[in-house]
């Protein structure tokens, strides 16, 4: 159990790092992030509602309990990759830039298995201690 919780935080870190790094210029509306916003056909008055989107999903990740909470951040990480991902490709950039939306899918679905190899290792847990008593 122990191993599993360990590797649920280190997928479940990387995963945080990388949207909460990802969130703060779309939040702040960097230039950088606006001109890549630009380049993808999006208004960049949805920068700040993504990032916002993205920072409340990195808090219902890391905040203990919630579960509901955390299975819709993972879907919401899900879908704001895919769409990035797809947008890349439409506008015709590089393959070369897709290892970043890969490391991605490839962290969110780490975080994901591992959270509720996680939740049924608890129950066991928990049943094994209910024939006990």
């Amino acid at each position: 159990m122990k191993k599993i919780v360990t590797v649920y935080w280190i997928f479940t870190g990387l995963l945080a790092a990388l949207m909460a790094f990802g969130s703060i210029p779309d939040i702040l509306s960097v230039p950088e992030a606006v001109a890549l916003f630009d380049h993808l056909g999006y208004p960049a008055y949805l920068l700040p509602f993504i990032g916002t989107a993205k920072l409340l999903g990195v808090i219902a990740l890391l905040v203990p309990g919630f579960p509901r909470i955390k299975e819709w951040a993972y879907a919401g990480f899900t879908i704001d990759l895919a769409g990035a991902m797809y947008s890349s490709i439409a506008v015709g950039d590089p393959a070369s830039g897709w290892l970043v939306f890969l490391i991605g899918f490839g962290l969110i679905a780490g975080s994901y298995i591992f959270h509720h190899r996680k939740l049924q290792g608890k129950v066991l847990k928990n049943q094994q201690a209910q024939l006990l008593s």
